[in-house]
Protein backbone atom coordinates (compact mmCIF):
# COMPACT_ATOMS: atom_id res chain seq x y z
CA UNK A 1 0.00 0.00 0.00
CA UNK A 2 1.70 3.17 -1.18
CA UNK A 3 1.47 6.42 0.68
CA UNK A 4 -0.68 8.99 -1.13
CA UNK A 5 0.88 12.40 -1.58
CA UNK A 6 -0.34 15.05 0.84
CA UNK A 7 -1.36 18.37 -0.65
CA UNK A 8 -1.74 21.23 1.77
CA UNK A 9 -4.05 24.07 0.75
CA UNK A 10 -3.10 27.19 2.67
CA UNK A 11 -2.34 30.85 2.50
CA UNK A 12 1.24 30.36 1.40
CA UNK A 13 3.79 33.09 1.88
CA UNK A 14 2.67 36.64 2.53
CA UNK A 15 4.81 38.37 -0.06
CA UNK A 16 3.18 41.40 -1.75
CA UNK A 17 3.74 39.90 -5.21
CA UNK A 18 2.02 36.61 -4.34
CA UNK A 19 -0.81 38.48 -2.62
CA UNK A 20 -1.43 40.69 -5.66
CA UNK A 21 -1.25 37.71 -8.02
CA UNK A 22 -3.76 35.71 -5.99
CA UNK A 23 -6.17 38.63 -5.76
CA UNK A 24 -6.06 39.03 -9.53
CA UNK A 25 -6.66 35.30 -10.06
CA UNK A 26 -9.77 35.46 -7.86
CA UNK A 27 -11.15 38.70 -9.31
CA UNK A 28 -14.38 36.96 -10.35
CA UNK A 29 -15.01 36.00 -6.73
CA UNK A 30 -14.38 39.61 -5.71
CA UNK A 31 -17.00 40.76 -8.22
CA UNK A 32 -19.53 38.18 -7.05
CA UNK A 33 -19.08 39.07 -3.38
CA UNK A 34 -19.28 42.77 -4.15
CA UNK A 35 -22.57 42.35 -6.03
CA UNK A 36 -23.93 40.14 -3.24
CA UNK A 37 -23.08 42.77 -0.61
CA UNK A 38 -24.77 45.46 -2.67
CA UNK A 39 -27.95 43.42 -3.07
CA UNK A 40 -28.15 42.40 0.59
CA UNK A 41 -27.70 45.98 1.72
CA UNK A 42 -31.06 47.12 0.36
CA UNK A 43 -33.06 43.89 0.41
CA UNK A 44 -36.37 44.24 2.27
CA UNK A 45 -35.91 47.98 2.92
CA UNK A 46 -38.91 50.21 2.21
CA UNK A 47 -36.86 53.21 1.11
CA UNK A 48 -34.02 51.30 -0.55
CA UNK A 49 -31.21 53.48 -1.84
CA UNK A 50 -32.94 56.57 -0.42
CA UNK A 51 -31.39 55.66 2.94
CA UNK A 52 -27.98 56.48 1.45
CA UNK A 53 -29.07 60.10 1.00
CA UNK A 54 -31.27 60.41 4.10
CA UNK A 55 -28.59 59.35 6.58
CA UNK A 56 -26.01 62.06 5.79
CA UNK A 57 -28.76 64.65 5.25
CA UNK A 58 -30.23 63.94 8.70
CA UNK A 59 -26.77 64.08 10.27
CA UNK A 60 -25.99 67.33 8.43
CA UNK A 61 -29.31 68.75 9.61
CA UNK A 62 -28.54 67.92 13.24
CA UNK A 63 -25.04 69.36 12.91
CA UNK A 64 -26.52 72.48 11.30
CA UNK A 65 -28.74 73.09 14.30
CA UNK A 66 -26.23 72.25 17.03
CA UNK A 67 -22.97 73.57 15.54
CA UNK A 68 -24.34 76.05 13.00
CA UNK A 69 -27.13 77.83 14.86
CA UNK A 70 -26.23 77.26 18.50
CA UNK A 71 -22.43 76.98 18.59
CA UNK A 72 -22.00 79.11 15.43
CA UNK A 73 -18.73 77.42 14.42
CA UNK A 74 -16.85 78.94 11.44
CA UNK A 75 -17.58 77.33 8.08
CA UNK A 76 -15.01 79.00 5.79
CA UNK A 77 -17.76 81.14 4.27
CA UNK A 78 -19.98 78.20 3.22
CA UNK A 79 -23.60 77.43 4.14
CA UNK A 80 -23.40 75.06 7.08
CA UNK A 81 -25.54 72.35 5.44
CA UNK A 82 -23.17 72.07 2.47
CA UNK A 83 -20.14 72.48 4.74
CA UNK A 84 -21.07 69.52 6.94
CA UNK A 85 -22.51 67.39 4.13
CA UNK A 86 -19.28 67.64 2.11
CA UNK A 87 -17.32 66.29 5.07
CA UNK A 88 -19.89 63.59 5.83
CA UNK A 89 -19.55 62.22 2.29
CA UNK A 90 -15.91 61.36 2.95
CA UNK A 91 -16.48 60.35 6.56
CA UNK A 92 -19.37 57.98 5.77
CA UNK A 93 -17.34 56.27 3.04
CA UNK A 94 -14.44 55.77 5.46
CA UNK A 95 -16.56 54.52 8.37
CA UNK A 96 -18.68 52.28 6.11
CA UNK A 97 -15.67 50.54 4.55
CA UNK A 98 -13.92 50.17 7.91
CA UNK A 99 -16.97 48.86 9.77
CA UNK A 100 -17.96 46.32 7.11
CA UNK A 101 -14.39 45.22 6.47
CA UNK A 102 -13.80 44.58 10.18
CA UNK A 103 -16.68 42.07 10.35
CA UNK A 104 -16.26 40.57 6.88
CA UNK A 105 -14.54 37.41 8.15
CA UNK A 106 -16.66 36.60 11.18
CA UNK A 107 -19.83 37.13 9.13
CA UNK A 108 -18.70 34.61 6.49
CA UNK A 109 -17.47 31.58 8.47
CA UNK A 110 -18.83 29.15 5.87
CA UNK A 111 -16.50 30.62 3.25
CA UNK A 112 -13.47 30.90 5.49
CA UNK A 113 -13.60 27.36 6.83
CA UNK A 114 -14.57 25.33 3.77
CA UNK A 115 -12.49 26.43 0.80
CA UNK A 116 -9.27 28.26 0.15
CA UNK A 117 -9.18 31.63 -1.55
CA UNK A 118 -7.22 34.79 -0.68
CA UNK A 119 -9.11 35.95 2.40
CA UNK A 120 -8.23 39.57 1.69
CA UNK A 121 -11.01 39.45 -0.88
CA UNK A 122 -13.63 39.49 1.90
CA UNK A 123 -12.72 42.92 3.34
CA UNK A 124 -11.98 44.24 -0.16
CA UNK A 125 -15.43 43.14 -1.38
CA UNK A 126 -17.17 45.66 0.89
CA UNK A 127 -15.78 48.54 -1.17
CA UNK A 128 -18.14 48.37 -4.21
CA UNK A 129 -21.30 48.84 -2.09
CA UNK A 130 -19.70 51.67 -0.11
CA UNK A 131 -18.54 53.27 -3.36
CA UNK A 132 -22.04 53.12 -4.84
CA UNK A 133 -23.35 54.78 -1.66
CA UNK A 134 -20.75 57.51 -2.09
CA UNK A 135 -21.71 58.12 -5.73
CA UNK A 136 -25.38 58.46 -4.78
CA UNK A 137 -24.55 60.91 -2.00
CA UNK A 138 -22.29 62.98 -4.26
CA UNK A 139 -25.10 63.14 -6.83
CA UNK A 140 -27.49 64.40 -4.12
CA UNK A 141 -24.87 66.96 -3.06
CA UNK A 142 -24.64 68.28 -6.63
CA UNK A 143 -28.44 68.52 -6.83
CA UNK A 144 -28.45 70.62 -3.64
CA UNK A 145 -25.71 72.83 -5.12
CA UNK A 146 -27.80 73.50 -8.23
CA UNK A 147 -30.91 74.08 -6.08
CA UNK A 148 -29.00 76.87 -4.32
CA UNK A 149 -27.98 78.42 -7.63
CA UNK A 150 -24.42 77.14 -7.49
CA UNK A 151 -22.36 74.81 -9.68
CA UNK A 152 -19.58 72.32 -8.87
CA UNK A 153 -16.18 73.98 -8.53
CA UNK A 154 -13.18 73.16 -10.74
CA UNK A 155 -11.52 71.21 -7.91
CA UNK A 156 -14.33 68.64 -8.23
CA UNK A 157 -12.12 66.71 -10.67
CA UNK A 158 -9.80 65.84 -7.76
CA UNK A 159 -12.59 63.92 -5.98
CA UNK A 160 -11.44 60.42 -7.13
CA UNK A 161 -8.01 60.97 -5.57
CA UNK A 162 -9.59 62.11 -2.30
CA UNK A 163 -11.81 59.00 -2.28
CA UNK A 164 -8.75 56.85 -2.93
CA UNK A 165 -7.05 58.33 0.14
CA UNK A 166 -10.10 57.65 2.32
CA UNK A 167 -10.28 54.11 0.96
CA UNK A 168 -6.63 53.39 1.70
CA UNK A 169 -7.01 54.62 5.29
CA UNK A 170 -10.18 52.57 5.79
CA UNK A 171 -8.93 49.34 4.23
CA UNK A 172 -5.53 49.44 5.90
CA UNK A 173 -7.24 49.70 9.28
CA UNK A 174 -9.97 47.30 8.19
CA UNK A 175 -7.51 44.54 7.20
CA UNK A 176 -5.97 44.58 10.68
CA UNK A 177 -9.36 44.87 12.43
CA UNK A 178 -10.84 41.98 10.41
CA UNK A 179 -7.95 39.67 11.25
CA UNK A 180 -7.81 40.65 14.92
CA UNK A 181 -11.61 40.31 15.26
CA UNK A 182 -11.28 36.60 14.44
CA UNK A 183 -8.90 36.11 17.34
CA UNK A 184 -10.26 38.76 19.71
CA UNK A 185 -14.01 39.26 19.41
CA UNK A 186 -13.76 42.40 21.56
CA UNK A 187 -12.62 44.22 18.42
CA UNK A 188 -16.13 44.24 16.95
CA UNK A 189 -17.40 46.01 20.08
CA UNK A 190 -14.51 48.42 20.56
CA UNK A 191 -14.27 49.57 16.95
CA UNK A 192 -17.67 51.37 16.78
CA UNK A 193 -16.71 53.32 19.90
CA UNK A 194 -13.36 54.26 18.38
CA UNK A 195 -15.07 55.36 15.15
CA UNK A 196 -17.53 57.53 17.08
CA UNK A 197 -14.67 59.18 18.97
CA UNK A 198 -12.79 59.75 15.71
CA UNK A 199 -15.87 61.51 14.28
CA UNK A 200 -15.65 64.28 16.86
CA UNK A 201 -11.84 64.36 16.71
CA UNK A 202 -12.07 65.10 12.97
CA UNK A 203 -13.26 68.32 11.25
CA UNK A 204 -16.62 66.92 10.18
CA UNK A 205 -18.99 69.14 12.18
CA UNK A 206 -16.52 72.01 12.42
CA UNK A 207 -13.65 73.56 10.50
CA UNK A 208 -10.03 72.92 11.34
CA UNK A 209 -9.71 76.70 11.59
CA UNK A 210 -11.76 76.49 14.80
CA UNK A 211 -8.99 74.48 16.50
CA UNK A 212 -6.80 76.67 18.78
CA UNK A 213 -3.31 77.23 17.40
CA UNK A 214 -1.64 75.60 20.41
CA UNK A 215 -3.42 72.31 19.65
CA UNK A 216 -2.92 72.36 15.90
CA UNK A 217 0.10 70.06 15.70
CA UNK A 218 -1.51 67.51 18.00
CA UNK A 219 -4.78 67.81 16.10
CA UNK A 220 -3.18 66.96 12.77
CA UNK A 221 -1.80 63.72 14.16
CA UNK A 222 -5.25 62.46 13.25
CA UNK A 223 -4.68 61.15 9.69
CA UNK A 224 -8.33 61.86 8.83
CA UNK A 225 -8.10 65.60 9.46
CA UNK A 226 -6.39 66.54 6.18
CA UNK A 227 -8.48 64.20 3.95
CA UNK A 228 -11.73 65.67 5.31
CA UNK A 229 -10.47 69.18 4.59
CA UNK A 230 -9.40 67.96 1.16
CA UNK A 231 -12.91 66.58 0.54
CA UNK A 232 -14.40 70.00 1.30
CA UNK A 233 -11.82 71.61 -0.97
CA UNK A 234 -12.75 69.29 -3.85
CA UNK A 235 -16.52 69.75 -3.41
CA UNK A 236 -16.77 73.37 -2.28
CA UNK A 237 -13.46 75.03 -3.07
CA UNK A 238 -12.66 75.81 0.57
CA UNK A 239 -8.99 76.22 1.58
CA UNK A 240 -6.97 73.05 1.03
CA UNK A 241 -4.96 71.53 3.91
CA UNK A 242 -1.30 72.42 4.20
CA UNK A 243 1.03 70.24 2.14
CA UNK A 244 2.84 68.82 5.17
CA UNK A 245 -0.45 67.78 6.78
CA UNK A 246 -1.61 66.13 3.57
CA UNK A 247 1.75 64.39 3.10
CA UNK A 248 1.46 63.02 6.63
CA UNK A 249 -2.01 61.58 5.89
CA UNK A 250 -0.78 59.97 2.67
CA UNK A 251 2.17 58.44 4.51
CA UNK A 252 -0.18 57.21 7.24
CA UNK A 253 -2.47 55.64 4.63
CA UNK A 254 0.43 53.78 3.01
CA UNK A 255 1.74 52.65 6.40
CA UNK A 256 -1.69 51.45 7.54
CA UNK A 257 -2.21 49.60 4.25
CA UNK A 258 1.12 47.78 4.48
CA UNK A 259 0.82 47.10 8.21
CA UNK A 260 -2.81 45.97 7.92
CA UNK A 261 -1.99 43.62 5.04
CA UNK A 262 0.97 42.18 6.94
CA UNK A 263 -1.10 41.58 10.09
CA UNK A 264 -3.89 40.01 8.05
CA UNK A 265 -1.57 37.65 6.19
CA UNK A 266 0.28 36.67 9.38
CA UNK A 267 -2.95 35.61 11.12
CA UNK A 268 -4.65 34.23 8.00
CA UNK A 269 -3.46 30.64 8.41
CA UNK A 270 -5.31 30.30 11.73
CA UNK A 271 -8.63 31.77 10.55
CA UNK A 272 -10.28 28.40 9.95
CA UNK A 273 -9.40 27.19 13.46
CA UNK A 274 -10.43 30.36 15.35
CA UNK A 275 -13.46 31.70 13.49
Amino acid sequence: MSDAPVVRIGAGDASPLRTARELWMYRDLFSALGVRDLRLRYRQTALGVAWVVLQPLLAAGIFSFVFGRIAKVPTDGQPYLLFSLAALIGWNFFSSVLTRASTSLIQNPQLVTRVYFPRLILPLAVVPAAFVDLLVTVAAFVVILFAQGRAPVATFIALPLVVLLFGALALGTGFAAAALAVRYRDVQYLLPVAIQMALYASPVAYSASAVPARWMQLYYLNPLAAPIELMRWSLLGTPAPAFNHLAYSIAAALTLWLAGTWIFRRIEQSFADEI
